[in-house]
């Protein structure tokens, strides 16, 4: 038994139950047993699938979740899985794992736990269970069919041009989602779009949904640019599945891949482009991607990037670069902006209150789901990269 057959009795058995129930307090028996490398336990769940299970869990009792070291007879499977649990409690997302599919006796098993369940507990729907055939291999996810679709429109209606990724590995893993306006290279004005995937709620992990709410915020996003006559270079990361072969190959999960696209992209388009007014946008996980392009690129950002906007919904936190140069943290202050829901925890608590002088401007927005968070916070975005190239101009002109 591996990540995928406790994920999906997750998903399908303990989280409806959860949901349900509504406890106030959630206690975890944090055993592993489970864990890849425990001889005795005989089963196969790496620190990634008890990430991912922690971090479903953390969706409940508002996050008030305690961890109790249990079990387990490997110390080095144990010391890495205990890490990766604590990094979800710390607010780190869970890193990717790669496609997965329950195996035959879990799914059965599932079903049978799920119609006695049943009788009990109404968010526990057999039919969702129910062992389901093996699609043909020439089928396609739906990942893919929007994909496909977002690229298409960007060129045909927008005129806009995939960027090649001459690095094999990303090329592999993000052909077609790196997307640019025809002018990226003579306009003087860009906006520079990191826009990934977010949990719709920590306690289903269920992305599928916002897929399609990210291939509409792109159809704004370019119809914005094109108006106010910026050029744009769109990084709408929804990553191809991977075979399970590649998944660790360069030991890179999903943030670091994003991370080198970042880098690949400063390094061969932006740097060398006219463009002496940037505007950096980071959504979501893909806010830490950017800080850290900034991290490594301090010195070549500070002197074009005249906005730093995160866009950061409930799952996560936003990311403040690390210092370096001295007058890194400075300029981050001065030209960053952090829009997130008013509900956000780090906005009413006095104990967060360090965390958020290390940016410039928070902006709260009345949007309590994340799934739609990034098309709301368009406006807020647009007026407040319109008045910081206002300020830009005047500064100029005196």
């Amino acid at each position: 038994m591996g990540d995928a057959d406790y994920i999906h009795a997750f998903q399908r058995i303990i989280m409806p139950i959860a949901i349900e129930f509504a406890p106030e307090l959630v206690i975890i028996s944090a055993g592993f047993d489970a864990a890849k490398g425990d001889e005795l336990g005989e089963c196969e769940v790496t620190p990634a699938g008890y990430a991912h299970m922690t971090h479903m869990l953390s969706g409940l009792a508002g996050g008030k979740v305690v961890v109790a070291l249990e079990g387990g007879y490997n110390l080095d499977s144990i010391s890495k899985s205990a890490l990766a649990v604590t990094r979800v409690l710390l607010g780190q997302a869970p890193d990717e794992l790669p496609p997965l599919t329950a195996s035959d006796e879990a799914t059965e098993t599932v079903w049978l736990v799920a119609k006695e369940q049943s009788k009990y507990w109404k968010n526990v729907d057999p039919k969702a269970c129910e062992p389901q055939e093996t699609f043909e291999e020439i089928s396609f996810s739906l990942a893919e069919i929007l994909k496909g679709h977002r690229q298409y429109y960007l060129y045909s209606k927008h005129n806009m041009m995939e960027i090649p990724l001459l690095n094999e590995n990303l090329a592999d893993r993000f052909s077609g989602q790196v997307m640019c306006t025809s002018d990226l290279l003579d306009n003087e004005t860009m906006i520079f779009g990191n826009i990934r995937v977010e949990l719709e709620s920590s306690a289903t992990c269920d992305v599928h949904m916002h897929k399609s709410y990210l291939i509409d915020f792109s159809k704004q996003l370019v119809g914005w640019a094109r108006k106010d006559g910026y050029s744009l270079l769109d990084v709408n990361i929804l990553p191809k599945a991977v075979e399970k072969h590649n998944v660790t190959r360069g030991r890179q999960h999903m943030d670091e891949s994003a991370k080198d696209v970042l880098i690949y992209l400063w390094d061969n388009f932006i740097q060398i482009s006219n463009a002496s007014r940037v505007i950096v946008l980071g959504h979501g996980p893909g806010c830490r991607a950017v800080v850290d392009l900034l991290n490594r690129r301090a010195v070549g950002m500070m002197k074009v990037v005249k906005g730093f906007i995160q866009v950061v919904g409930l799952q996560d936190q936003p990311s403040a670069p690390s210092g370096g140069l001295d007058d890194l943290r400075p300029w981050y202050k001065k030209h960053s902006a952090v829009i997130t829901p008013s509900t956000h925890p780090i906005l009413p608590r006095p104990d967060k209150s360090n965390e958020l002088r290390k940016h410039g401007s928070v902006l709260p927005i009345d949007e309590p789901q994340s799934l739609r968070l990034i098309r709301t916070a368009l406006p807020v975005i647009q007026d407040y990269v319109r008045q910081s190239l206002i300020a830009l101009d005047a500064e100029a002109a005196t």
